[in-house]
């Protein structure tokens, strides 16, 4: 099996997520989030496009109900022993299926939690779920059950983490090697992430974000590559990725001359990186962590040009993002710990300027506070000054 955690590990975390239920008053849940499935069992997959659902019953019996595909997938990357397929068919309804699987597991009148915030779980099919389901058993929104185990790591992920810090870091030098004029964005793009892959690393969650020119003021993914001009910026968000576990970062780098606006624009950034670190205290909740940005950010006049929110957890993620719960926004009441990972982006961009500078990298929560991951300087890069 291509398991990357032992096999104890994983039944703990189990453990923990029955002993979890169990405070709920849950009989069992039915997750649909890919990241549970990978985290409680080790199964990896993009199958969770379709209909796929992992049930997991408060006595720690697990069942995966998934498309032929994903039957191999399964015995290959996970402990799930009990695997059931459902067919693919102009009438296939994979609930109804899933409901003489739950009846055959004395489900009939338990309470059951639902992982309904998941990408795996569409819209039409958590309708088609809950008519399969009504009146058989209780439904109960149970999303975060497990995000909130995932959300501090053992030392095994950790080891993971640090490993995907390397890569990033390895990403960054490159993207600094190869930032000149004439540069086309879709080398620097491939160089990053080749680096990753070379280095053992994954597809990360999402795209990099990568632009140049006015596309430097954009914080999304766009369709279209352009060359670099030797007067300009380019602004880099990417993660890299080890056994899915992301590390982040963002940049903004300068070619040609640097404008005061936007030299000033990073002294702020910088200030505001540090003191949001600094926030990240065990036992404080993560919304002061914003705070501390918005102090910074205001204070110096740039109200009106940054976001509402600073960050955000990482872990183990699958495509559409590499965004994990919690997120860095005022009034957020959860409370640090150690083994937390946060991604810390201080992003401003001046729109009537045209200027932007960003800039971002990943902690990890300790006893002792918030430990950057990234061994690189937070100095402004700037082609013209090497």
């Amino acid at each position: 099996m291509a398991l990357h955690f032992s096999t104890q590990e994983l039944a703990a975390r189990r453990a923990r997520a029955c002993a979890a239920m169990a405070q709920e008053g849950l009989d069992g849940l039915l997750l649909f989030r890919q990241e549970s499935m990978y985290y409680l069992t080790g199964y990896d997959s993009f199958g969770y496009v379709f209909f796929q659902c992992l049930y997991l019953g408060a006595d720690g019996r697990i069942t995966l109900l998934t498309r032929a595909p994903d039957l191999r997938q399964a015995q290959a990357t996970s402990v799930i022993g009990d695997i059931r397929i459902w067919t693919d068919g102009p009438g296939a309804n994979p609930a109804d299926e899933l409901k003489d699987i739950l009846a055959r597991q004395g489900c009939r009148g338990k309470r059951l939690g639902v992982e309904y915030e998941a990408y795996g779980l569409t819209a039409r099919s958590g309708k088609r779920l809950d008519a399969a389901l009504e009146g058989f058993c209780i439904l109960v929104d149970a999303s975060e059950l497990v995000s909130a185990l995932r959300v501090v790591k053992s030392e095994a992920e950790i080891a993971y983490v640090r490993k995907a810090a390397e890569l990033a870091d390895i990403a960054l030098a490159e993207a600094e090697r190869l930032c000149l004029p004439g540069a086309f964005e879709g080398d620097i793009l491939a160089a990053m992430q080749g680096e990753i892959f070379k280095g053992g690393g994954d597809y990360p969650g999402n795209e990099f974000i990568i632009g140049s020119g006015p596309g430097a003021l954009l914080c999304r993914y766009f369709s279209g590559r352009r060359h670099l001009e030797p007067d300009d910026q380019l602004t880099l968000e990417w993660a890299a990725a080890y056994r899915h576990y992301h590390v982040a970062m963002m940049r903004t780098l300068r070619l040609g001359k640097l404008p005061a606006r936007q030299a000033e624009m990073h002294g702020v950034a910088v200030e505001a990186l540090i003191a949001v670190e600094d926030a990240l205290k065990p036992g404080r909740p993560v919304g002061e962590a914003f705070d501390a940005h918005a102090r910074v950010m205001d204070g110096a006049g740039y109200r009106a040009h940054r976001l509402n929110a600073c960050g955000y957890s990482l872990g183990a993620t699958f495509a559409p993002t590499w965004m994990d719960w919690p997120m860095l926004y005022h009034g957020n009441p959860v409370e640090a710990e150690p083994g937390m990972i946060f991604f810390c982006h201080m992003i401003i961009f001046d729109s009537e300027r045209g200027l932007a500078s960003t800039l971002g990298r990943t902690s990890l929560v300790t006893e002792r506070g918030a430990e950057p991951l990234s061994k690189a300087p937070l100095d402004l890069y700037a082609a013209a000054g090497r």
